[in-house]
């Protein structure tokens, strides 16, 4: 697929390996059922929301581009955005979440291409154009929410997560993929519903990114922000879904304050929220944001950090005092006085300064990259370290400053020049002999000394750590460990990878469903070419639609959204006659013996009988109808 950057600066600078996550919008594949889903959903919003929703959620949608008669299309989106300085594009459903964390780093908006079944128009776990379009656009033209939006982005991508996080986001995408096909049985659903069950029972200890995500999920998708006694709705699943923006005002709800503790609340995305966070502001956001990035291992680095990635089992980036920057699946980090034969998770000796414990030597397994400033030093890629990576962290014996910064005086009087064999003796005990090859230095700070026919020794506890049969040998140099964080330092050399996405229709839509989106179209058409110049003109379009409603009662008598637009087509023209009662009893019996859409139809029918034309007014000032 080619990229289309749809003349949007925010979504031209996105890099490569978040590119392969986009996908076409394929605007030609909204039916017109589709289409009424997005009316239905956004007249109830415009209503409703404009007394509960964060004041400039109304004209946000204008300044997203977004209509309510409807579906958008993402050049239109981007249009709009950019005056903004944010772009959106299309995604396959459910990401991962740190990837999602980056595309809002760089303020480009993931809008999932597909839009809910009609049977799902109250809600749905995942995610969908209404979501990401109706629920986050809107509140981005708040310039505090935006800046929030992106610094969480930025902040989300360095999280670590662990083996657990990845089975959860598997199991939440599975389920959410199972509901959303139609003609999905019952019991593949149920099975996939206990599965995810399973997993947020055994998540263990939350990890960066799961409390990351309980604070995106208590803000971005359920916020409220103002006063616990009159909070207005900022949060994109809450705006999204007709059902919860109603009920998460009843007092039920219970309504706390959005601190660093609304990280310790779990959520389940399959139901209604019991309690929700309310903000004063936005700062606010960003305050609690900044207080638990200072307890991430990007920040606090050394040895607690480490261990984290360890425990993540999955690559990570340790960043040395010297900006050294060392990618790869970390199993070790040792500290003084412990046992060297098994991984350390313990105290180490600590860095006065900062007060972390920092290792004294750490080991990476399996293949393992070298950068500095997020650009992978040449020659030192995986094919160069395809079997792991091991070295020292501390000072020197009788160095007063550390390594790194030694000048070339200095490390020619410690042996340290090409061609010659030296010894270099650490703090810890550990020593490294052999001859120098050469030495890499950036921005005056030493990186690394290369050696051949090197021994890397642990004298303390009498142990080999290399030898010369192993090949050559890099040290990394750096006092401590300052940084931590996930994935690759160099990501445009080491993207995911990641299976293209597929282009081809998700559903096969059988005769009976293509009839039933074939008579939408029909409503749809009418409502469209209706003309204002003569009331025979108005009668005789209106008349078309008694035909089409017969159809629907006969042939598909599931269907309540089709009756409905048929019955405010003839209510707000004044075409009322036994056709009109007869849809509307038809309609209210539906509500009074199918529990599951009384609360829709109603809804529906309170639009139609409304005498407050604002209702009927799109917030450009464009009729609805």
């Amino acid at each position: 697929m080619l990229f289309n950057d749809f003349n949007n600066p925010q979504v031209a600078g996105l890099p490569p390996h978040l590119r392969q996550y986009i996908v076409s919008q394929h605007y030609e594949r909204y039916t017109p059922i589709d289409h009424a889903v997005w009316r239905y959903v956004m007249r109830q919003n415009y209503s409703y929301l404009k007394k509960v929703a964060y004041y400039p959620y109304i004209k946000g949608l204008e300044r997203a581009g977004l209509s309510i008669e409807h579906i958008p299309d993402l050049q239109t989106m981007n249009d709009n955005l950019s005056a903004i300085g944010w772009g959106a594009v299309a995604v396959d459903g459910f990401i991962p979440p740190a990837i999602f964390m980056e595309f809002q780093e760089y303020k480009v908006l993931v809008i999932a291409a597909e839009i809910r079944q009609l049977e799902h128009i109250a809600y749905t776990p995942t995610p969908d154009i209404i979501h990401e379009s109706a629920g986050h656009a809107p509140i981005i033209a708040d310039p505090d929410y935006n800046n929030y939006l992106s610094y969480f982005g930025a902040i989300g991508a360095k999280a670590l997560f662990s083996a657990k996080d990845y089975e959860l986001y598997d199991a939440i995408r599975a389920l959410s993929i199972l509901k959303e096909l139609p003609g999905t049985a019952p019991q593949k659903i149920a099975e996939a519903e206990l599965h995810l069950d399973a997993c947020f029972k055994n998540l263990g200890a939350p990890s960066e990114m799961a409390l990351l995500s309980r604070l995106h999920w208590w803000s971005v998708e359920y916020g409220l922000i103002g006063t616990l006694e009159d909070p207005k709705i900022y949060g994109a699943g809450l705006l999204s879904s007709i059902g919860e923006s109603v009920s998460c005002m009843k007092p039920e709800v219970e309504k706390r304050w959005y601190t660093l503790q609304a990280a310790d609340q779990a959520y389940d995305i399959t139901k209604a929220q019991p309690q929700l966070f309310v903000t004063p502001t936005f700062q606010n956001l960003i305050d609690v944001l900044e207080a638990f990035a200072d307890t991430m291992a990007f920040r606090v680095g050394g040895l607690p950090s480490l261990n984290k990635a360890i425990e993540s089992k999955n690559i990570a980036t340790a960043v040395y005092s010297s900006g050294l920057q060392v990618s790869g699946i970390f199993s070790e980090a040792w500290h003084d006085d412990t046992d060297r034969s098994a991984p350390q998770h313990l105290p180490a000796s600590t860095d006065k300064a900062s007060h972390t414990p920092q290792p004294v030597f750490i080991r990476l397994t399996g293949p393992v990259s070298l950068s500095f400033q997020e650009n992978e030093l040449a020659g030192h890629d995986r094919s160069h370290h395809p079997d792991g990576f091991s070295s020292p962290v501390g000072r020197l014996k009788n160095l007063q400053s550390g390594l790194e910064n030694a000048d070339a005086l200095t490390l020619k009087k410690m042996g340290v020049f090409p061609g010659n064999k030296t010894s270099l003796s650490f703090e810890s005990g550990i020593e490294v002999s052999g001859e120098v090859v050469g030495i890499t230095t950036k921005e005056g700070k030493n990186l690394l000394i290369h050696f051949k026919n090197c021994t890397v020794t642990d004298r303390l506890h009498h142990k080999i750590i290399f030898e010369p049969s192993w090949g050559n040998y890099d040290l990394a140099i750096g006092e401590k460990i300052i940084s931590v964080f996930n994935g690759h330092a160099d990501k445009k050399n080491y993207p995911l990878n990641v299976t293209a996405p597929s282009e081809e229709p998700k559903i096969q839509y059988d005769e009976k469903t293509k009839a039933k989106q074939n008579c939408y179209g029909q409503i749809r058409a009418i409502r469209n070419n209706l003309s204002e110049r003569a009331d025979e003109a108005t009668n005789a379009s209106i008349a078309q639609s008694t035909g089409i409603w017969v159809e629907l009662r006969d042939n598909h008598p599931e269907d309540w959204l089709g009756p409905l637009e048929i019955l405010e087509l003839m209510t707000h023209h004044e075409v009322l006659g036994e056709q009109a009662k007869e849809i509307r009893t038809y309609l209210e019996q539906k509500l009074a013996t199918e529990p599951g859409l009384t609360k829709l139809i109603e809804d529906g029918l309170r639009l139609i009988d409304a005498t407050d034309i604002s209702l009927y007014v799109h917030p450009t000032g464009q009729s609805m109808h």
